[in-house]
């Protein structure tokens, strides 16, 4: 019988894999509306030909792997526990108290397999974004950089997992909402001491070299009434070509970031727009919706796992080797029916991301009052990162936290000419 589940998961997987491979291979692109052809938002217009080109298949390689990746990650989960690997792991099904030390083993067991098994497909999309000039990272530093998420998501998750599971041993219906609320705590904890301590991990970050740069971004956070001393550099240039600012943290340890990539690939005027962009989702307080959202859908997710995850096992425990939820080797489960709650609500998410981005580009527009500068500054991020300006609803809904470029371009420019 689980041999027979087992084929037919995989089955279905390799045919969705083939479906997803003829709609984003061979179906008719998307094209530019007949109404912005020609226009400051087509990509012919700022982009060489075999630029569109690339932007092309990378987009559809890209798409393609994204929509892949976590159906293949339920696979994964969906075998690991029918094959009684998760059992293994965890060795058995007794009951006695567990030190921490057992639940580390466990999760630093599943972790390792999901991670030599997830790694082909990482290291696909590391070669092929060196492959189109995307990224620059040696081997050796990407490595490094997976390695040491590996071990920060097995502490967290070490802590994370043996709290849980004491709280679904001690409240088998009410768990959901204490773990909801000690998630409230916890992710402020996390999201306070990220610029300061986690972010330095992976890379060098220094106050901006740039003094009369600083200055000038200085006085524009002055004008949006944001409170800052100092605008910081990261040097990303050895690890991609890509461009980016952002504001992160809360709190005092908030800071304002600019990769040097964009230093080196933009004009002081269009660093001023990205930071006037940023600056826009602090005026309208975009980090405590963020925040308000992530913890209401974290609520909702952990009562719907409550919920879901016992009539799971009441109706397959057998197939999955499971008893008990209170089992350490349901953890699989847990993370299946997560990670699938969490796909597809990501529509909704990417939704309200994408109000929010709107606003900030309102903003930017309000405060530095230059639409060529704007434009210019989204076509220079197209034309770097060889963006899709204008993707498939389906991927939209499911990728895109930012709207479209085409959609962003297109929106400025008839601002400009409102004005």
């Amino acid at each position: 019988m689980k041999k027979k589940w087992g084929l037919l998961a995989v089955l279905a997987f390799g045919l969705y894999v083939v479906a997803m491979y003829v709609y984003f291979f061979h179906s008719p692109n998307s094209g530019i509306p007949a109404e912005l052809k020609g226009t400051v938002a087509d990509p012919s217009t700022f982009l060489t030909a075999q630029e569109m080109v690339l932007s092309q298949d990378l987009s559809k390689i890209r798409n393609f792997l994204f929509f892949i990746a976590t159906p293949f990650e339920w696979l994964l989960y969906f075998v690991i526990l029918i094959t009684g690997t998760s059992r293994l792991f965890a060795g058995g099904d007794t009951e006695k108290k567990w030190a921490i030390w057992r639940n580390a083993s466990y999760v630093f067991l599943l972790s390792l397999l999901l991670f030599v098994l997830q790694f082909p497909l990482d290291y696909y999309r590391y070669k092929l974004s060196k492959s189109y000039g995307i990224s620059t990272q040696l081997f050796s530093s990407w490595m490094r950089d997976n390695v040491i998420d590996f071990w920060m998501s097995f502490g967290m998750s070490v802590i994370i997992f043996t709290v849980l599971y004491w709280l679904i041993k001690k409240s088998p219906k009410r768990w959901w909402l204490s773990a909801w609320a000690l998630t409230v705590p916890f992710s402020l904890f996390l999201m306070f001491i990220q610029p300061v301590v986690i972010d330095p991990i992976y890379n060098d970050f220094t106050p901006l070299k740039d003094k009369a740069l600083e200055e000038k971004i200085l006085s524009l956070a002055a004008q949006a009434n944001i409170p800052s001393e100092h605008v910081y550099e990261v040097n990303m240039s050895e690890k991609t070509n890509a461009l980016n600012a952002y504001v992160t943290g809360i709190g005092e340890n908030s800071r304002i970031v600019l990769w040097d990539t964009t230093l080196n690939r933009l004009t002081d005027e269009e660093i001023l727009f990205i930071m006037a962009h940023e600056m826009g989702h602090y005026v309208v307080k975009d980090v405590y919706l963020n925040i308000t959202v992530y913890l209401l859908m974290t609520l909702i997710g952990l009562w719907l796992i409550a919920k879901i995850m016992p009539r799971v096992i009441h109706r397959f425990g057998p197939l999955l080797n499971i008893k008990q939820m209170s089992n350490i080797h349901s953890l699989p489960l847990f993370l299946l029916i997560s990670s699938f709650l969490l796909f597809f609500s990501s529509p909704l998410s990417n939704a309200v991301s994408r109000y929010q981005e709107v606003r900030a580009d309102d903003y930017a527009m309000e405060l530095i009052d230059n639409p060529e500068v704007a434009i210019s500054t989204f076509q220079q991020l197209t034309k770097v990162g060889l963006g899709e300006v204008n993707p498939p609803a389906l991927v939209k809904w499911f990728r895109y936290t930012h709207p479209p470029m085409l959609e962003r371009i297109n929106h400025l420019a008839e601002q400009a000419e409102e004005e």
